[in-house]
């Protein structure tokens, strides 16, 4: 039997609920490894929807999202962090192209970074990757890509960061998500 969306929903609550840490969330990343296997939920919860982010739960005693993404274009964001947030992403249909950055600099200095590639990755369907808090991240995908994000909590409410590598700054997003604020840019990249 296809393992389930609220399966899916029952075991990160447990997960999160016993280990709030890295292991917590290694659970996570593992059980959307195996929701995305389910075709029937990426039909319905990916391919079905309208372009957009769509909300398909929100925790509320732990605070966790699980967010679908479904994209008419393809998209490159800006290298970014989620804050004190982690997420979970776990890709649906085609691929997402990650890049993770490192600092050079101290981060003591007010709106300057100096960040540089540590690794890149892609995630193919029914694969996962997660990204702890402050990780400094970049997304690349296709025309037609969809994914699921789990995070930590509400992005749209916490401070987080885009980065601008060429020009070493940094910009704070008070009150939205670094996602969001990636959104915009890509929007207007594109």
């Amino acid at each position: 039997m296809a393992y389930t969306l609220d399966q899916f929903l029952s075991d990160c609550h447990a997960a999160i609920a016993s280990d709030k840490g890295p292991g917590g969330r290694e659970k996570v990343r593992q059980n959307l490894e195996k929701l995305l296997k389910n075709e029937d939920f990426v039909k319905t919860h990916c391919d079905a929807l309208d372009y957009g982010v769509h909300e398909l739960y929100r925790d509320k005693e732990l605070d966790f999202i699980v967010l679908s993404h479904v994209y008419e274009e393809g998209r490159q964001s800006p290298p970014h962090d989620h804050g004190h947030s982690w997420a979970v992403y776990g890709q649906a249909r085609f691929h997402t192209d990650m890049t993770v950055w490192e600092r050079k600099d101290d981060g003591t200095q007010d709106g300057f970074a100096d960040i540089k590639i540590a690794r890149r990755f892609r995630l193919d369907p029914a694969m996962a990757g997660t990204f702890e808090p402050g990780v400094i991240h970049q997304i690349n995908f296709p025309k037609g890509a969809r994914f699921v994000r789990v995070t930590g909590t509400d992005l749209n409410t916490i401070e987080t960061h885009r980065f601008d590598a060429d020009q070493k700054k940094m910009f704070t997003n008070k009150g939205m998500s670094a996602g969001a604020a990636a959104q915009g840019a890509m929007r207007s990249a594109s």
